[in-house]
């Protein structure tokens, strides 16, 4: 019997189906399979989109394709307990592997996520290209999805906290990239993005790239950390000095931006909206033009970022939806992830009891953001 959140899921794809008269969809896109398997994962390299399994979904069914190296393994590890069958195929013979294939799904009209490769170049039966909205299926999370982001959220914060805690100067960033590489995944996350920058190249670069640089006194994390399928995004800086009257105004103002934009981010309202709200944000705050510098977030979950917020865009928030907004002043950034719900926002990152806070402002509205480390 499938869990609340995959019936769920099945119902949702069902009139997904329906709408595109389709019968059946091959999901082996990575975000796509652990979305439809409740988190599960077919990654091997960790730099493909796609993965080494596949789901044969349709709308009261699940079937995994592996092949005979993978198909023990999703058997009795991976998919364990949730009541997928897997269908195991040769590795090295894809005309048969094609033809086992073909009798799953039956001739039914089947639409599939990735290209006709490998052994789906050798199916009789013809796919069709995945219609575009099946991502938008994803967006709005289940109770059990909150639940497992919830999860993800905490561990993820508790990894970038051990690794500013633990940064001392004359680390290469480098360096700095595998300390938090390593604590994300002690916590049981996979990193999906890390990126650090020491000194000066944070006020030069929004997306700076690990290097050799060595840290002298101002330091900035990034990471974005999946589990369950859901990715965490969150942002800390570390000083090793006394933060300057002058750093202390810009993160200040970029935390009063953070609070707005979250909270005006609202089920039904549009990212081109919010991102309206967002520049009146950062002109009330004394820095009008900032925005323009960098990407200021978006809907996030089994995607880095499942959709940007961009001006004039027409996407409508989504009840239940996560996001993970990061306002940028030259120097400072302000970025957690959140789920945006019926009654308000909810941050699922967040910062420990003996993190430092700074109380951001909007409107009549006060509320504790993640400050600066300052480590003598």
């Amino acid at each position: 019997m499938p869990s609340a959140e995959i019936s769920a899921k099945l119902q949702i794809l069902g009139a997904f189906l329906d709408r595109h008269r389709l019968e059946g969809v091959i999901l082996q896109n990575r975000n796509h399979f652990a979305w439809i398997t409740g988190g599960r994962n077919n990654m091997i390299p960790n730099n493909s989109p796609g993965g080494v399994a596949a789901i044969f979904a349709t709308a009261d069914s699940r079937v995994c394709l592996a092949n005979n190296i993978e198909s023990a393994r999703f058997a009795g590890e991976e998919l364990a307990g949730t009541g997928i069958e897997v269908v195991e195929y040769p590795w090295y013979d894809l005309k048969e592997a094609g033809k086992r294939i073909d009798q799953i799904i039956g001739g039914r009209r089947v639409a599939a996520d990735v290209g006709p490769v490998g052994e789906l170049s050798h199916l009789k039966t013809p796919l069709q290209a995945m219609p575009d909205d099946f991502r938008e299926l994803r967006w709005s999370l289940t109770p059990q999805e909150i639940e497992r982001y919830r999860e993800g959220g905490a561990r993820a914060s508790q990894a970038m906290e051990s690794a500013c805690r633990q940064v001392i100067p004359g680390m290469s960033e480098h360096e700095i990239a595998g300390l938090m590489d390593q604590e994300v995944r002690r916590t049981g996350c996979t990193p999906v993005v890390t990126l650090v920058a020491a000194d000066d190249r944070i006020e030069r670069f929004r997306h700076p790239i690990p290097t050799d640089q060595r840290v002298d006194g101002y330091i900035m994390l990034v990471s974005c950390a999946e589990f369950g399928g859901l990715i965490s995004n969150l942002t800390r800086f570390v000083s090793f000095r006394p933060v300057s009257a002058e750093l202390r105004a810009k993160q200040q103002a970029v935390v009063n931006v953070d609070l707005a934009v979250n909270s005006l981010t609202r089920p039904g309202r549009t990212l081109g909206e919010i991102f309206a709200d967002l520049q009146k944000a950062y002109a009330d705050n004394g820095h009008p033009d900032q925005w323009r510098h960098h990407h200021q977030g978006g809907s996030t979950g089994y995607a880095g970022r499942e959709e940007f917020a961009r001006p004039a865009s027409t996407v409508n928030v989504r009840e239940n939806q996560a996001f993970a907004w990061n306002p940028s002043i030259t120097g400072v950034k302000s970025e957690d992830t959140m789920v945006c719900t019926a009654a308000g926002f909810e941050f699922l990152t967040g910062a420990s009891a003996d993190w430092p806070m700074l109380t951001a402002r909007f409107g009549d509205r006060q509320m504790d953001r993640p400050d600066i480390l300052v480590k003598s």
